[in-house]
């Protein structure tokens, strides 16, 4: 949306021109302008605009009632790059909205008694209007948030649409359950063996719930070659999806076959027991009635157990033997059958063939246990397991006591071919599994999205007609956090009618996980209002996300939830889009004083209302990119902001200071031009590379240089004047305010934020000569500034004419010269 003809631009000079301030003050100018760009519209979003689109976003924030400087670290530095977009002729879309729906506002509503849809409307109120004061360009007319009802419609009009395509669907098993939240969580919303949101210790509960089949798309997902992300979370999803390629192999078992899956079937005659999981379906069966009192014992402790706890190495291995046995289908050895919680029943099949020589967990259950150890893989030219071996052997090596396999290669070498004997036996076949598991949606909670399925007694459960959707949550409910959704005790609300005969029928009572919310809201802000579609298929051009930045807590929930709902859209057909996002970013974090993470219970908390009524917005934006690089984020220091305060004052005195009698400086057109241009250069390139710190750090440089040629002959000479402009427009992304109330006090038309970002001359930028220092006897004596192609000899005549160098070579007899071009010159005296 760059312009350059004034008549094409929003106006947001004053009508009537204020006397300037002498001094820098932000109070006075910081709303001013606010005000003015609201007015007249300058961030609006116009997707017919001249320039290519770029469509820039920040990862929208809970409506918790206040920003704080966390927010504020997130938003200020991308908010710059898409001001710098602008000045580079993109239109550049930069909406914000909330995402509204979540625990928070229910437990005050049983706190406070107070109605959720009132807390987050109020919240959402207050931090719309602290977010206009951190002077972004966000484009606040696209603003929603997920608890409007226009936009959890759509919500269920995709759940509706997942279901038909068999993408959603409802079934009982272990989930792992909040006691405080009294909620059901996704097992990426168990961090370390308890919820990632209040830190209470997860339960696990045999529970009817809606999933959605993330794992249909688990190997589409592990493509990243259409998304920039950072390598940290590709590793982190690809870890988290958990590919992994071997055989099923089957076991004759009291119970019936037993299929365990194991990504080393060249392992496969050193198995020398199997273990299945606690859960598992067979466990019953298979339990002897000398052994069922020690097996459900165990299974019930094992119940109290988290997914996450059972799989830490920490700790002895605890098992129970079943009293049964499988047989061995090669070998047809008798095998124990153990129960042992280290094994998940939602990984694989449940059930593993344990190969205690070449795995570590394996090893350490047969030694506790007493349990066979076979050595199958043997080092080359090694020397046979012994019966004393310390632990698992799990290097390469030659395939031993394994009949016709024999002398083959352990390891990748040899496994399709042991598969494919296996398969001719009729006792494997080859398979990939995932560690992913389908993404559970339901939460017995109220404020969430409705689940959009009724349950009829003769057409069971079917989802609600688009045409009527919404299906809006009632208004007064009972809050009482009883492990079952409040909806189920509004009878009105749960008693409706089926959609296919009409006759009576309930509603789901359950609401949706609030990452549903987030999975595609970047796609409504292209058309916040439409009403026929979740967006507006003409806007489709301005996806995907041109950069995306938030936070790597995000990596296994949200971003991996919304690749995989772009994917499901794209097989809908409302996009041609793989990925949501072509670039994604994430910021580090801003921590207290004392290197912790900001909380009012530490008290290290800086507020930034505060400090913008103490220093004004553009010293705090200026602190927030200077403080550390942006990706890494650091401890806040409270004395660190003066220093960006002092720097906008002597900006403010560069433009319009009296110019006082001094010293005249050594200052050249040249040499100011040089200045300009080099920094244009620099942060040019640090804007495109996302390096904030360094833009502030070489602004802050430059001021220096402009501060030193106000005092020489370059004052007032067309370069000077060149300067002040190039300095003005590269001001205005990182200190909005004070760059356009510069702009209007020299005189300029239109908006500073609207202007081309200035072109770098690149004769200017680069110098012909170098600046080097001068040792004598190994101590900098001074520096030269001399040729770049000088000669040896002209280089150390520079060095003998400089006055500081001369002082301390004359007189003596100088033993050796070094000149390492272009680097240092030493002098050897005596």
């Amino acid at each position: 949306m760059t312009q350059t003809d004034d008549q094409a631009v929003p106006n947001v000079a004053p009508s009537i021109q204020e006397p300037r301030a002498e001094r820098y003050n932000p109070h006075a100018l910081e709303s001013k302008w606010q005000e003015r760009w609201e007015e007249a519209g300058l961030y609006r979003f116009d997707e017919n605009a001249p320039g290519e689109k770029f469509y820039a976003l920040t990862m929208f924030p809970y409506p918790s009632g206040n920003l704080h400087m966390g927010h504020w670290y997130a938003n200020v530095a991308p908010d710059a790059r898409a001001r710098w977009m602008r000045m580079r002729g993109h239109n550049v879309l930069f909406p914000m909205g909330f995402d509204a729906f979540g625990l928070p506002a229910e437990n005050a509503a049983i706190k406070n008694n107070v109605n959720p849809a009132k807390w987050t409307y109020s919240n959402i109120a207050s931090m719309t209007e602290q977010f206009r004061r951190m002077g972004t360009m966000i484009d606040w007319s696209r603003q929603f948030a997920t608890c409007d009802p226009e936009y959890y419609r759509w919500n269920q009009w995709f759940f509706t649409e997942f279901f038909r395509r068999g993408l959603a669907y409802k079934k009982g098993g272990l989930v792992n359950w909040c006691p405080k939240d009294q909620t059901v969580l996704a097992n990426e919303q168990v961090v370390d063996g308890a919820c990632e949101r209040c830190g209470t210790p997860v339960e696990r509960r045999n529970l009817s719930q809606w999933y959605l089949k993330i794992t249909d798309y688990a190997e589409e997902l592990l493509d990243f070659s259409e998304t920039d992300m950072p390598e940290r979370v590709r590793l982190m999803q690809t870890n988290w999806i958990g590919k992994s390629v071997g055989a099923e192999i089957v076991f004759d078992t009291p119970a019936g076959p037993e299929t365990v899956f194991t990504t080393r079937p060249d392992t496969v005659m050193g198995a020398t027991f199997l273990v299945l999981a606690p859960e598992h379906a067979k466990v019953e069966a298979l339990t002897t009635d000398e052994q069922r009192g020690a097996v459900e014992a165990y299974v019930a402790a094992a119940g109290r157990k988290t997914d996450v706890e059972r799989q830490q190495d920490v700790g002895e291995k605890t098992g129970v033997f079943t009293g049964s046995f499988a047989t061995h289908p090669v070998s047809g050895h008798q095998l124990p059958i153990w129960v042992a919680d280290y094994v998940l029943v939602t990984y694989g099949t449940g059930s593993i063939m344990a190969v205690p020589a070449h795995d570590e967990r394996d090893f350490a259950f047969a030694r506790k246990f007493g349990l066979e150890i076979t050595e199958v893989i043997r080092p080359e030219d090694g020397e046979p397991m012994g019966a004393d071996a310390e632990g698992a052997y799990s290097g390469p090596g030659v395939i031993v006591n394994s009949g016709e396999f024999d002398g083959l290669p352990g390891g990748k070498a040899s496994i399709a071919t042991v598969i494919e004997k296996l398969e001719a036996q009729g006792v494997a076949k080859a398979r990939t599994t995932y560690r992913l598991r389908d993404w559970l949606v339901s939460r017995q909670r109220y404020w969430g999205t409705p689940i959009p399925i009724v349950y009829c007694p003769e057409h069971g459960a079917q989802p609600v007609p688009a045409d009527q959707l919404p299906v809006r949550l009632p208004e007064n409910v009972e809050f009482t956090p009883t492990g079952q959704s409040p909806l189920k005790l509004d009878r009105e609300w749960v008693q409706t009618t089926c959609p296919v005969c009409g006759g009576p029928a309930e509603r789901d009572t359950d609401t949706m996980d609030t990452f549903v919310d987030s999975s595609w809201y970047m796609y409504r802000f292209l058309s916040p209002h439409h009403d026929q579609h979740p967006f507006d298929p003409d806007k489709a051009n301005l996806l995907p996300v041109d950069l995306y930045t938030g936070g790597i807590e995000h990596a296994i929930l949200h971003l991996l939830y919304s690749r995989f709902w772009t994917k499901v859209m794209r097989d809908m057909g409302l996009t041609a889009q793989n990925e949501p996002f072509a670039w994604l970013r994430n910021q580090g974090m801003i921590l207290g004083e004392d290197n912790e993470k900001m909380s009012k219970s530490r008290g290290n908390v800086a507020d930034p209302d505060d400090l913008v009524r103490e220093y004004g917005v553009d010293t705090v934006r200026t602190y927030l990119m200077f403080i550390a690089p942006w990706e890494l984020g650091g401890p806040w220091d409270p004395q660190g902001i003066n220093g960006p305060a002092k720097w906008l004052s002597r900006v403010w005195t560069l433009f319009f200071g009296e110019r006082t009698a001094g010293p005249d400086e050594a200052v050249t057109a040249a040499d100011l031009r040089y200045a300009v241009h080099s920094t244009l250069k620099k942060v040019t390139g640090d804007f495109d590379r996302l390096s904030f710190n360094t833009i502030v750090a070489a602004l802050m440089e430059l001021t220096n240089t402009l501060v030193r040629a106000r005092r020489s002959p370059a004052f007032g000479t067309p370069e000077w004047n060149e300067a002040l402009d190039i300095f003005n427009r590269m001001l205005a992304p990182v200190v909005p305010h004070i760059a356009e109330e510069i702009w209007h006090e020299r005189g300029q038309s239109g908006s500073v934020h609207v202007q081309s970002w200035p072109v770098v001359d690149d004769a200017a930028a680069t110098r012909d000569t170098v600046t080097i220092g001068v040792q004598v006897s190994g101590k900098v004596r001074g520096q030269v500034s001399i040729s770049k192609t000088a000669t040896q000899e002209e280089a150390l005549a520079a060095a003998r004419a400089e006055p500081d160098v001369a002082r301390f070579i004359e007189g003596k007899a100088v033993v050796k010269e070094i000149y390492v071009p272009g680097r240092i010159i030493n002098i050897v005296v005596k």
